[in-house]
């Protein structure tokens, strides 16, 4: 359930309008009163003889109490409560019994017999609307501060006592909420999301792999937004506004928002905080001999294999650092998502871009971020921008699912830390972000899944023996388990390809299963495999490798025939 407590206007009438109303898109159904102060306010709605005018008049009566120049000039309180989508639709006198608790617990109406007048409209079935005049019968002013705060603590404690939808406790480190008119205008639009959350997204993706104030302004400038800064008498830069150019306000001028209304740590102070950790302000190109350990490796294959490699060794800060230092990495993984969801083909943009837009409400609670400890992860992000947009096929895409698997892995690490430190808000954001990364790795891994299940499937039976034998020495407890698995094929491709690479097949599989648990894989043989890969420097993609000598012996176990089709390997989720 949320409660959400509103502007305060001057207006008692004029909001009464809107609650009687039909609504922006006639969704206000049968508007009618569900609970007052007195029990016996007149209802516009379901009274034939009342009128809108009849209800704000008693409502607005206290302010007689007051001398004109005594009132106050926003003297209406406004608050709506809304029910979750799967909650049980409520009964008119449970919306009252939920109107009272909500003005008692805020202050308007404590129950002590001189509160603030009030009226609770239901015109829908998931929510009501409470509207009070901010002066009471005794004609002094209601004790309704942090009102916000204390209808979020009534509404959890309604929650158990209905049996609803339980809503994750706030630290107050999340980003603003659009308002329902900047929902109803970004449809009015055609717009995907409000503004809001356009240019949040925006400027995170600008903000990702930065190094200075003059290449962020350059990327926001470059993705079309409208900036203004705000400069000192000195000259010195304080904070900027952005905006989109078509959004405009009634005057038709563009609507600009600070960064930091668009989230805590889009303040420009806070973005400095960033720059100071010493990341390099050229992006990395690769060197000779990181040329000849991927030889076919692009630019954006390169990039991504290094954010492999930055996310594995944050998985490890996450689970074993300090909390500064897990906070610093969180932000960090936040920049390379957004990277990664800039630059990705098109088969996975989508999910990308929803996964780090989840996983943005994870990066921000209370525990404050020790820079420097993200130089690796943050470097990656600048790898990934700089090194242009990746093709969806070839090492540029078996690269991205090597990417997404650790990612994911990291994510997923993310959303534990963030449940033993009790922060329910950011644990299922990136709950929610692992979901979204994991649609993403199905969509990225089935074409280089499907080279590597092929080249598995063909090798010898002596040969893949061989590889199990070595895997069965490696990892005992999941041998059977991966053996079983479609991905066996892609995995027993890999640890032929590292044997003729001059790797311990065994022994890289030992460090690799070492490195972390994987009785909660999915796929224990694609874990492992995409881990093998990264460590042994193999080519992401199969196709790359030299084709070797591997004639099928009939009766191999788990084989299908050379001739089957794509469609009959399993896509394996993580």
């Amino acid at each position: 359930m949320i409660p959400r407590i509103h502007k305060q206007g001057s207006n008692s009438l004029g909001l009464l309008h809107y609650l009687y109303g039909k609504g922006t898109h006639e969704e206000h159904v049968d508007p009618h009163l569900v609970a007052s102060f007195d029990g016996m306010a007149p209802d516009p709605g379901r009274h034939p003889s009342a009128t809108k005018k009849d209800l704000a008049h008693l409502l607005d009566q206290p302010l007689a109490l007051l001398a004109p120049d005594q009132r106050p000039d926003k003297h209406v309180w406004h608050c709506s409560v809304r029910a979750a989508p799967d909650d049980p639709i409520l009964s008119d006198e449970e919306w009252g019994d939920i109107a009272r608790r909500m003005v008692a617990a805020t202050g308007i109406d404590p129950g002590d017999g001189a509160g603030c007048r009030w009226a609770a409209v239901r015109h829908a079935d998931d929510h009501i609307h409470i509207i009070a005049t901010l002066v009471r019968e005794d004609g002094r002013r209601p004790d309704h501060h942090r009102s916000g705060r204390r209808a979020q603590d009534e509404a959890r404690r309604i929650e158990v006592d209905y049996d609803l939808h339980r809503v994750a406790v706030g630290d107050g480190t999340a980003a603003k909420r659009p308002t329902s008119a900047e929902r109803h205008k970004a449809e009015r639009e055609g717009r995907d999301r409000p503004a809001r959350e356009e240019l949040r997204e925006t400027v995170r993706r600008a903000v990702a792999g930065a190094t200075s104030e003059e290449e962020f302004f350059d990327r926001l400038a470059a993705a079309g937004l409208l900036i203004r800064k705000r400069v000192a008498p000195s000259g010195d830069l304080l904070g900027y506004k952005v905006a989109i150019p078509d959004d405009r306000n009634g005057e038709k001028e563009p609507v600009f928002y600070a960064g930091s209304t668009l989230a805590p740590d889009l303040s420009l102070p806070r973005i400095r905080e960033r720059w100071a950790d010493g990341v390099s302000s050229q992006s990395t190109e690769m060197s000779p001999d990181q040329k000849d350990q991927a030889p076919t490796s692009s630019g954006p294959a390169m990039a991504r294999r290094r954010a492999a490699s930055a996310s594995w060794q944050a998985m490890l800060v996450v689970d074993d650092g300090r909390d500064a230092q897990v906070a610093a990495q969180i932000s960090a993984a936040g920049e390379v998502l957004d990277a990664l969801a800039k630059t990705s083909a098109a088969h996975t943009r989508a999910e990308l871009r929803e996964a780090a837009f989840a996983f943005e409400r994870a990066t921000r609670s209370h525990i404050k971020a020790e820079r420097g400890h993200d130089r690796a992860l943050r470097q990656a992000a600048r790898d990934l921008v700089h090194s242009g947009p990746a093709l969806g096929r070839g090492e540029d895409g078996a690269s991205t699912a090597m990417a997404i698997d650790m990612l994911f892995f990291l994510v997923t690490a993310v959303a534990h830390w963030h449940a033993k430190k009790s922060h329910a808000q950011q644990a299922a954001a990136a709950r929610q972000a692992a979901e979204r990364l994991r649609t993403a790795y199905r969509d990225a891994a089935d074409i280089p899944l499907g080279a590597l299940y092929l080249r598995g499937r063909n090798l010898s039976q002596p040969l893949r023996q061989r590889q199990a034998a070595s895997l069965r020495q490696a990892v005992p407890e999941l041998a059977e388990q991966a053996l079983a698995e479609p991905g066996w094929f892609a995995l027993a491709a890999t640890l032929a390809d590292a044997e003729a690479a001059g790797h311990d097949p065994a022994g890289l599989l030992s460090e690799a299963a070492g490195r972390r648990e994987l009785a909660t894989a999915d796929s224990v043989s694609e874990v492992l495999m995409w881990r093998l890969r990264h460590m042994a420097d193999l080519p992401a993609d199969a196709t790359a490798m030299p084709q070797r000598t591997t004639t099928a012996a009939s009766g191999n176990d788990h084989t299908a025939p050379p001739s089957a089709s794509r469609s009959d390997q399993p896509r394996r989720a993580r």
